[in-house]
């Protein structure tokens, strides 16, 4: 496994708690809190990445064990939207992010290089490999562990005005 790569399953391993300690001692209202005009809250955030992480989840494994698939893109706004990210609670989102992302942990250590680099394509960024997945979703939820950090603190600033 290249040096590369280990930091990348590394990274990935972390995201969960990042995440969690990113969110840690936020009240209800400060989870909810828009940080502006079309900024996802704490709480959206959340629900984004439990949708991500099992599409995700899903795309790695159809770009292993399938032939060439299509990995279809689709839009987090609409998702936001359709599916009431600020309205519901983030609990089973954050469990369902957490599971996703423990199987597929479970799924690095079967793959040799010859799965790292299967083809497939991918409906927005084209030519897709789960090499590519995984430098994408290493990152994704510190990405968001940040966003939801400065929704809170804006949350926070909100607060003393």
């Amino acid at each position: 496994m290249s040096n590369e790569r280990a930091q990348f399953i590394e990274k990935y391993k972390t995201g969960y708690k990042a995440v969690v300690d990113a969110l840690a001692g936020a009240t209800p209202a400060q989870l909810e809190h828009r940080p502006g005009p079309g900024k996802w809250s704490a709480k959206e955030v959340v629900h984004h990445l439990a949708d991500s992480e099992m599409m995700s989840a899903m795309r790695l494994r159809l770009a292993v064990a399938a032939d060439r698939p299509i990995i279809m893109g689709y839009d987090q706004d609409r998702f936001a939207q359709k599916f009431n990210y600020q309205s519901r609670p983030i609990e089973s989102a954050l469990q369902s992010f957490k599971c996703a992302r423990e199987s597929t942990l479970e799924i690095f250590p079967l793959l040799n290089e010859e799965d790292w680099k299967r083809e497939s394509w991918h409906t927005e960024s084209g030519l897709y490999t789960p090499a590519k997945w995984l430098s994408t979703y290493a990152k994704h939820a510190h990405d968001h562990a940040d966003q939801i950090r400065r929704a809170i603190a804006s949350a926070k600033t909100s607060e003393k005005k």
